[in-house]
This record gives structure tokens, C-alpha cells and sequence, in this order.
């Protein structure tokens, strides 16, 4: 693998990417900060994150990727590119850049990818299903005649797939996942307690108290905002079981999208899901008590794959090693290049 090779997960929460030999070089937040008056670019990642909430009229802070596909082009070509600056040492090199997407990304929703990567000066541009990319990342050969199934919780949506021969068999995907489970929480400290909290908040809770096997009313979290009554600052102790109940139709979602994933399969594959289990990746993986509740709902073993976070970038940047094998894998099987 060339050491200019780059692999991009471009999640609507996070971009991770890796480099040549490696490995993952960059993850930061999908947030993009400019002057609406000179049309500047401010910041990227981290320091653009840090802005929400703190940023006065002129100054926008973006998430130019909205439920895992492009919502504005521009500043999702500007954001790609100061990525790419950033791991290259501000040296544009002209890479080869294999990208990522979900496996129900429409045809002009995966050429706007591809002209965001070749605004940032690749010269060669791939594209891989996310749950092709999230199982090679994983670890697990896919080049058999063996039903594996995938679950991947990211910000923006929850892919769910099973692959066996370096394909795709059936998959679902639906718009919830770790951003909606915010809006949830968010949602519930408004009509419950009155109290508005921010995302990162929201974040954080989801984070340090989530529980969805066994929630417990004793299990508390301080939460802090501004009253919506007196608009002033306060705090509210929440619970497990309060938590669980903000989240649970989100919970409810995801779980029958793995159902309807085990429906639609082939008999045989379904077979090598119950020997195999499940894999989980991607951030929401690691909601607390997750792999009990699949367990208990559905039935099936739930394993969560090592660096889930990391899986998909990983397995982008894999990739480049197993071009030949994997290239019929690859959405439509199509290298776009420059011309």
C-alpha cells in the first residue's frame, strides 16, 4: 500500500481517516466554521466542534453531512481538503482515496462524494459499502460462502447488513442513530423538566448513564442547562430509567431494522448468523447495555468489534491491499478517475 493511499470513513458525526501503512492518522468531528462574510474558512474538526454554541452572528459552524450523505457541497469539498492538508503536512499529493458510503446511497448522492475527494486533489477515487469497509476493519473474511451479519450505529444512520463472498447479500438502513438519540434526549429535558440542554450535553448523558438492558431508577446523572421558565441556569438528576425512556422508540428502530435484515435473508445465511452472531461497529456500539437488550429482543449472540469506532476506517484503508478481490464489491464496481 503507497504511503500517499488514504481512507476516508465520512461519517455524519466523525471523519477518521488512515494513511498508507499508518493506520488511522485523523478523527475529528464532521463540523466546518466560516465567515458568512469574507466566505473563509475558519476551522475544521476539533477546533470548528469547540464553536457550537460559542459563535457570534457572522460566524457559521456547519455539519455539511446530514444522515450519512452530503447535504452541501461545497463545504463538505472544503472540509475533505483541509483534512487532507492536515495528514499530509499541508502538501497535496494527489492521492488514491477509497471512500466509504452507505449501502442505500443514491447515484448522484455517491458522485457528490466522489467530486468532493477529487476537489481535494486525489487522482483516483473508489468507493466501498460501509459494511463491506466495517467488516474488513473488523477482521473477518468475507470471502467465503458464510452469512455474516453487520450492524453499524454511526451518527447520522444505522447501516445494517449481511455479507458473505465479498458482496452485500440484503441490508436496511434507517436515519437513527447517535444524532437522533441526542435530539431525544434533548427533546425529553424540554417536555419533562423544561430545561434546555445542548448536544453536547446531550452527548455526554447518553454516554455516562445509558443503560438499555436493565435501566435502574437508583443510577443518576447530573444534567445542567438553562431553565425555559425563569431562564436561568439549572440542573436536574436523571436516571437510567428516565434515560431509557427518552431513547426507547430510537431503541425500538434500530432493533427492527436488524429484524427486517433476518427477514429478508436467505434461510442458509440466517443459519450463520446464529452461529456466528452479530457484529456491532461504529460509535453507537458502545450504548450500554446494547448487546444484552439484542440478545434478550431478537435472539441472537451480539459481539462488538475491537476499535469499533475505527472499524470502518480501518477496513477503507485495508482495501487498497485487496483491490483485485474486492473490486466487485465496490458500489456499481466503478473507479472514477481524473480525465
Amino acid at each position: 500500500m503507497a504511503n500517499t493511499d488514504i481512507g476516508i470513513d465520512l461519517g455524519t458525526s466523525n471523519i477518521v481517516m488512515t494513511m498508507g501503512n499508518k493506520g488511522v492518522v485523523l478523527s475529528e468531528p464532521s463540523v466546518i466554521a466560516y465567515n458568512t462574510r469574507t466566505e473563509r474558512v475558519l476551522a475544521v474538526g476539533k477546533e470548528a466542534y469547540e464553536m457550537i454554541g460559542r459563535n457570534p452572528d457572522y460566524i457559521a459552524v456547519k455539519r455539511p453531512i446530514s444522515e450519512g450523505v452530503i447535504s452541501d457541497d461545497d463545504l463538505t469539498h472544503s472540509m475533505i481538503r483541509e483534512f487532507i492538508l492536515k495528514v499530509t503536512g499541508r502538501q497535496l499529493m494527489k492521492p488514491r482515496i477509497v471512500i466509504c458510503i452507505p449501502s442505500f446511497i443514491t447515484d448522484i448522492e455517491s458522485r457528490a462524494v466522489v467530486d468532493a475527494a477529487k476537489s481535494a486533489g486525489s487522482r483516483q477515487v473508489y468507493l466501498i459499502q460501509e459494511p463491506i469497509a466495517a467488516m474488513i476493519g473488523a477482521g473477518v473474511n468475507i470471502t467465503k460462502a458464510k452469512g455474516h451479519m453487520i450492524v453499524d450505529i454511526g451518527g447520522g444512520t444505522t447501516d445494517v447488513a449481511i455479507v458473505s463472498m465479498n458482496g452485500v447479500v440484503t441490508s436496511h438502513t434507517v436515519k437513527v442513530a447517535g444524532n437522533s438519540i441526542d435530539r431525544s434526549i434533548i427533546k425529553y429535558m424540554q417536555n419533562k423538566y423544561k430545561l434546555l440542554i445542548g448536544e453536547r450535553t446531550a452527548e455526554k448523558v447518553k454516554i455516562e448513564l445509558c443503560n438499555l438492558y436493565d435501566p435502574s431508577d437508583e443510577m443518576t446523572y447530573l444534567v445542567k442547562g438553562r431553565s425555559l421558565l425563569k431562564g436561568l441556569p439549572a440542573q436536574v438528576l436523571l436516571s437510567e430509567t428516565e434515560l431509557f425512556e427518552a431513547i426507547e422508540d430510537d431503541t425500538f428502530t434500530i432493533m427492527e431494522a436488524i429484524r427486517k435484515v433476518l427477514e429478508d435473508a436467505p434461510p442458509e445465511l440466517v443459519g450463520d448468523i446464529y452461529d456466528n452472531g452479530l457484529l456491532l461497529t461504529g460509535g453507537g456500539a458502545l450504548l450500554g447495555g446494547l448487546t444484552q437488550l439484542i440478545k434478550r429482543t431478537l435472539g441472537i449472540s451480539c459481539n462488538i468489534a475491537k476499535d469499533s469506532i475505527n472499524c470502518v476506517a480501518k477496513g477503507t484503508g485495508m482495501a487498497f491491499g485487496r483491490m483485485t478481490t474486492l473490486l466487485d464489491g465496490f458500489e456499481a464496481a466503478t473507479v472514477y478517475k481524473y480525465r
